[in-house]
């Protein structure tokens, strides 16, 4: 009897690529590669120079030749060992996280409108606001010191 071969079956592959991509997907470099800019700019940048500089070994001098000799090799390769070094600084320093902002504005906007609204539509917090900030009035009731006249007497009619 022949023992079945493990991994083999057509559904296997769009599983295994799926579960690559994922496994990709949740790798901090590869993620820190896809969304920064300036590490795709340093790596472009270390591999035209690691390009260039293998163009200029393989033009049929010996390799020690042309490392002791050619100057524009020299410059290609500390070039590319220069942009590879800050890309893997890039790469090894923490993402800064973003703050945001929106919380506490959010809950100080809400909480003054709130407050606007109530001072609007309750007339006894109003004056409790205006006392507090400006003192209690001073409720009096008026009285007069000086005593009423005697009404005069009411004309009689003539007769």
């Amino acid at each position: 009897m022949a023992a079945k071969r493990r991994g083999s079956g057509p559904g296997k592959t769009e599983a295994t690529l799926a579960d690559l991509r994922a496994a990709a997907m949740r790798n901090r470099y590869i993620e820190r590669l896809i969304e920064d800019e300036e590490l795709r700019s340093r790596l472009l940048v270390a591999y035209g120079a690691a390009r260039s500089a293998y163009g200029r070994m393989n033009n049929g001098k010996p390799a020690s030749k042309a490392l002791f000799e050619d100057r524009r090799l020299q410059r290609d390769l500390r070039q590319a060992v220069e942009a590879l070094r800050d890309a893997a600084t890039t790469l090894r320093a923490p993402v800064p996280k973003r703050r945001r902002r929106r919380g506490p504005r959010r809950t100080l906007v809400l909480a003054l409108i709130g407050g606007t609204l109530a001072l609007v539509l309750s007339e006894g917090l109003r004056n409790k606001l205006l006392d507090m900030m400006f003192g209690a009035e001073d409720e009096f009731e008026y009285s007069s010191t000086t005593t009423p006249s005697e009404p005069a007497p009411a004309p009689t009619p003539a007769s």
